[in-house]
């Protein structure tokens, strides 16, 4: 177990970090206004299960591996990137179509939680950042650096799901009352579509790495 000495640092990092604004976070409030609150806590569900690959992969180090190795590193970037583009043309060219259906609307909260769980799993940056940020906050002298990287993860993560959820809440009472505005029913999947394109080409051309 980390020390607790360690883990009142650790937590102020994490909840700061969280807050950042970030790919997940924009993604978050374009469903919650786009789409309402119900898809956007979906959405965040999706985005918190990527943690039951991320946490072990970091964990056991085959992080290390993505880290390394430029070519890893470049296949999981633009295949992010790609598919954030994807998603993100399919909502602008569904704009002008009707209203969906309830059968739909069960079908687009299934697509919400996967696109939060590939979008934040194929993002390099998700796991390269973890990699780089809880062994900070590992001391071997605690016993086993596997067993405390698992539970920094696991605090970080939860914390992640209470501020993106958070957002999700907040996010989908605002898209309740701009939906009723009959003019909003066009203008919420090209929000959503424009955000998604947006976060896609910036993942795709960000040179920072």
């Amino acid at each position: 177990m980390p020390a607790v000495e360690v883990l009142l640092p650790f937590l102020f990092a994490v909840i700061a970090i969280q807050l950042s604004p970030g790919p997940d976070m924009m993604m978050i409030i374009a469903r919650g206004v786009g789409q309402g609150r119900k898809i956007a806590l979906t959405c965040v569900a999706g985005i918190s299960a990527a943690a039951l690959v991320q946490i072990p992969a970091l964990a056991f180090g085959v992080a290390a591996i993505f880290e390394r190795s430029e070519i890893a590193y470049a296949v999981l970037k633009y295949a992010g990137a790609a598919y954030l583009v994807y998603l993100g043309f399919r909502f602008l060219l569904s704009a002008s179509k009707p209203t969906q259906s309830t059968e739909a609307a069960v079908t687009s909260a299934r697509a919400a939680f996967f696109q939060g769980f590939w979008g934040n799993l194929v993002n390099p940056k998700s796991l390269v950042f973890l990699l780089a940020f809880l062994p900070q906050f590992v001391d071997p002298s605690q016993g086993s650096v596997t067993t405390q990287l698992f539970v920094l993860g696991i605090i970080h993560k939860s914390i992640g799901l209470l501020v993106d959820g958070s957002v999700a809440i907040l996010s989908g009472a605002s898209g309740n009352l701009l939906r009723k505005n009959p003019r909003f029913a066009v203008w919420q999947e090209r929000l959503v579509g424009t955000i998604l394109v947006g976060l896609g080409a910036r993942l795709a051309f960000d040179n920072s790495n």
